[in-house]
């Protein structure tokens, strides 16, 4: 455990590599499941990113109360962009900002966190329809489609082996079609300056899996 006093700089976002922000990212999520979080020092972090930020990382998860991002990577006030909707999927609007955090801010590392028992892919995998949430759902339907050539049984939320291995589906093909609707950040990955990568969050354990 450390205090935290200062937030970090262009100089410290300048000295990770893609590597090294995904290590202390797992690190960091150790620390919260051993229930050994760093203290900070809010007031301070606030007075010195008030002029500017240096995020080393963007994080697309799920709208899920049970996976507040900040808290499960143990990350304060400047460390981190994060980007949230139901299903962890992109969009155009997510894709832009995702580009802005590395393009732009100079952010060195793409997650998308998925999470166990994810109640939006358990009403894909139901083929819910309800308002707005039906065009919703229609983005992880590929991750559904890929799970029932993988998974034997009943092909609905019922079948715990079948929403969990969509989990994970969704995580992957999100990643794959970041890179294919985003020539910069494909690009970026590309040269090495950014990495992009899963993971999926473990509401019984508190512990992030990468995939």
């Amino acid at each position: 455990m450390a205090h935290i006093t200062k937030a970090l700089n262009k100089t410290d976002q300048s000295s990770l590599t893609p590597k090294s922000v995904l290590d202390d990212l797992v690190q960091s999520n150790k620390r919260f499941t051993e229930n050994k979080l760093n203290t900070t020092d809010n007031k301070a972090l606030v007075e010195q990113t008030t002029g500017g930020q240096f995020p080393k990382a963007v994080i697309l998860s799920c709208i899920d109360s049970r996976v507040p991002v900040e808290t499960v990577f143990d990350q304060a006030i400047g460390d981190v962009f994060v980007a949230r909707v139901a299903g962890n999927f992109e969009n155009t609007d997510i894709l832009g900002s995702m580009e802005y955090s590395c393009k732009v801010a100079g952010s060195k590392l793409v997650l998308v966190l998925g999470h166990e028992s994810c109640g939006a892919v358990s009403a894909a995998c139901d083929g819910v329809e309800l308002g707005n949430i039906t065009a919703m759902l229609n983005n992880i339907q590929p991750a559904v489609t890929k799970s029932k050539t993988e998974v034997s049984g009943e092909h609905n939320s019922k079948n715990k082996t079948f929403v969990a291995k969509t989990v994970e589906n969704n995580v992957k093909l999100t990643i794959e079609r970041i890179r294919e609707k985003s020539p910069i950040l494909k690009e970026m990955e590309d040269a090495g300056e950014i990495a992009i990568v899963g993971g999926v969050y473990m509401l019984s354990t508190g512990k992030v899996e990468l995939l």
